[in-house]
């Protein structure tokens, strides 16, 4: 197995973001466009503020259903402690963090700035791809 596949191969750019402030329906509706499992949050300036997961909207959603609340808007909800990692980061050290830690994408960042979206389904899809070339046959020119 080669260790230069970067991230910067197989993620998506430009990611899918909301924006400080918006609503979570908003939020929602980005989501399941996308079909990702969560969302890198930017500001004005583009940089990385924040991170909303499904389960982040599901909760929120439940309880201001059940008391009839108003609105979230997704500063409510997102994580501020965002995990992230750089473009040149190695696929092999990211899908062994993703083992432990067990989040399902990571926004990829550059000096604070949102540049794109690595997901779990990405990096098995890149690791799988790579494995078939154990497969071949050895063939001798």
């Amino acid at each position: 197995m080669t260790t230069s596949m970067l991230v910067r191969d197989v993620m998506t750019s430009p990611s899918p973001f909301v924006k400080q402030g918006c609503d979570l329906g908003e939020v929602v509706e980005t989501l399941l466009k996308h079909g990702v499992f969560g969302l890198p949050v930017i500001n004005e300036q583009h940089e990385l503020v924040g991170f909303v997961s499904e389960q982040d909207c599901i909760h929120s959603v439940l309880v201001s259903s059940y008391h009839c609340e108003g609105a979230p808007i997704v500063d409510d909800v997102m994580s501020r402690e965002v995990l992230s990692v750089e473009a040149d980061s190695s696929i092999i050290d990211l899908a062994q963090k993703m083992g432990k830690n067990k989040p399902k994408s990571y926004p990829v960042a550059n000096e604070g700035k949102l540049i794109g979206l690595i997901t779990r389904s990405a990096i098995l899809e890149s690791l799988w791809a790579n494995r078939t070339t154990c497969d071949l046959p050895n063939v001798k020119p």
